[in-house]
């Protein structure tokens, strides 16, 4: 790179590691290969839930507080503003060659019109398409309607968009960003963060775990619904939901109803926390719910799983089905608790061993690493910052 100065990327997202989430780990990766590239890269995200360990891994990272749901999530158009509108100041008060903008759109309408005033380009981070999202849970027409406006005004702004799946860029080419500027750069997962650990003395009995967020979209309720028909002849067997969302409460009476002491929720855990539970698990659980605006979304609660070492029960639909089907990296079912159900069966009475483990490690460190994923983004970031 040219000039007196290594140039600046601005990283603007409500989520950033250490707090779990695809987006926080996946920004991070990005931070980290920005600057591997000699980028002088700035941060700005939140104050992350109380007792959340903080690593100083030497990254510049503003963070700034904001108000929580009782999940402890940033999820809601209040919560969305506390972060948003001291956003529009801080991005005014930063000097940037280029913003990249993590949903959602509140926060992308802000970033568009703090970086005119700056005359900086930004790029948009496609995870999802977030008003198809929200038409899919049911949210108020006239609601949704302002959302595709505001969605694809952010979108058409950005110099570039970067897309997380072939299905996330043919929903943001229809919402009006010129295809031109979409680029797919992959999906993945922290692999040096979640990997096969070794546990010295492995839990007895049989356990299932479900690791990420439990919300409308995911549909978590199936898996609770399955295990309450297999409990009864797994008496040693137990479920545990790690994670927080707006489904928690009704998952957790559901629990209570359906098999009474096996079933164990708690709050989001750390990676390495994360990796000795799939360490040790018969199979780790993912769903996305079909028909919620999320049918093209990549569950990535299922990588990380699978890159600690747990074969997969899915349910739903998304690319993760077929993908788990046709590598054989557990068992793809419908969002059905009788087919689920099933699938658990299978994983109770089979507990895979370090070899198998090892083996799901290593097909997702070559198909589906982060660094490959940020690697292809930082090379959009080149062609965006030396004007291409």
């Amino acid at each position: 790179m040219s000039g007196t100065r290594p140039e600046r990327v601005t990283i603007v997202s409500r989520l950033f590691r250490p707090e779990p989430g695809a987006a926080a780990y996946r920004l991070g990766t990005l931070a980290d290969e920005l600057r591997e590239r000699d980028y002088d890269v700035r941060v700005l995200t939140t104050v992350p839930p109380s007792g959340t360990r903080i690593e100083d891994d030497g990254l510049d990272v503003r963070r700034w507080p904001v108000l929580r749901d009782a999940g402890g999530n940033v999820r809601g158009y209040v919560q969305y503003l506390s972060y948003d509108i001291p956003l529009f100041f801080r991005l005014l008060c930063t000097r940037s060659d280029l913003v990249v903008v993590e949903p959602p759109t509140t926060t992308g309408v802000v970033s568009r019109i703090a970086c005119a005033l700056r005359r900086t380009p930004y790029m948009h981070y496609s995870g999802d398409v977030v008003s198809t999202a929200a038409e899919g849970i049911g949210v108020n027409r006239t609601v949704v309607r302002i959302l595709k406006a505001l969605e694809r005004w952010v979108l058409t702004g950005a110099r570039r968009t970067l897309a997380v799946s072939d299905g996330v860029r043919s929903g943001v080419v229809a919402l009006g960003a010129p295809e031109r500027r979409v680029t797919v750069v992959g999906v993945g997962i922290d692999t040096e963060r979640f990997r096969v650990t070794e546990v010295d003395s492995p839990a007895s009995g049989r356990k299932l775990v479900y690791g990420g967020t439990m919300s409308e979209i995911h549909g978590a309720e199936v898996f609770v619904r399955a295990f309450g028909r297999v409990a009864e002849r797994y008496p040693d067997a137990t479920l545990l939901m790690i994670g927080q969302g707006v489904d928690v409460p009704a998952l957790t009476e559901l629990a209570d109803r359906v098999a009474p002491g096996q079933v164990e929720f708690r709050p989001p855990q750390p990676p390495d926390v994360l990796s000795r539970e799939f360490a040790t698990a018969s199979a780790a659980l993912a769903s996305v719910k079909p028909g919620a605006g999320y049918d093209f979304a990549f569950a990535t609660k299922a990588l990380a799983s699978l890159s600690a070492g747990a074969p997969v029960i899915y349910s739903g639909v998304g690319p993760m089905a077929g993908i788990i089907r046709d590598n054989d990296l557990g068992w793809a079912v419908g969002y059905d608790e009788e087919a689920v159900a099933g699938a658990m069966e299978k994983a109770l009475a089979d507990v895979p061993g370090p070899g198998r483990r090892a083996e799901l490690s290593a097909w997702v460190e070559c198909n589906h690493s982060l660094r490959t994923v940020a690697a292809n983004a930082v090379d959009v970031v080149d062609e965006v910052v030396r004007g291409g």
